[in-house]
């Protein structure tokens, strides 16, 4: 479902230009000779962070919101570690917060808050606003540069 696929990309883009990433590219339309098949890619460029620490907070924040974006899209609250589709967004997101929490147990329950603050965040309505401009520019035009991100969001975002 295309609409779905928008919609998670989108949920990536946004997120990772609010912590102060650089979106090079979203598109639901990748190339699958540079790595494996995939339905859609956030390409992010990050400014050094001010940690290790910190940098990880945001790649688990990026990586959660894309499953985010499209269970408040489609209205069903699953479990991000659980969805198939889903299943390269968890494990970047296990992986990166290992430095965070070594015991698994801790880090589970923190990607299970992260994720439902991500889910709070997200369906206010000026962040829920700039995700489905952004969703639906993607599902007009199928990949969006940078700046084309930049300019959909600030007209939901100050």
């Amino acid at each position: 479902m295309p609409e779905l696929i928008a919609y998670h990309e989108a949920g990536h883009a946004l997120i990772a230009h609010l912590l102060g990433g650089k979106v090079k590219q979203v598109t639901i339309d990748p190339d699958n000779d540079d790595g494996p098949a995939r339905q859609g890619d956030t390409q992010i460029r990050w400014r050094r962070p001010a940690s290790e620490k910190e940098f990880a907070q945001n790649v688990v924040q990026v990586c959660l919101a894309g499953p985010v974006a499209e269970m408040i899209y489609s209205g069903d609250p699953y479990h991000p570690g659980v969805v198939p589709e889903w299943a390269a967004d968890w494990r970047e997101a296990w992986s990166a917060s290992a430095i965070l929490f070594p015991n698994e147990r801790q880090r589970l329950k923190y990607l299970e808050q992260v994720s439902v603050e991500l889910y709070r965040r997200m369906q206010k309505d000026a962040l829920w606003a700039a995700l489905a401009a952004l969703a639906d520019h993607l599902l007009a035009h199928e990949t969006l540069e940078g700046e084309d991100v930049e300019e959909i969001v600030a007209e939901w975002i100050d």
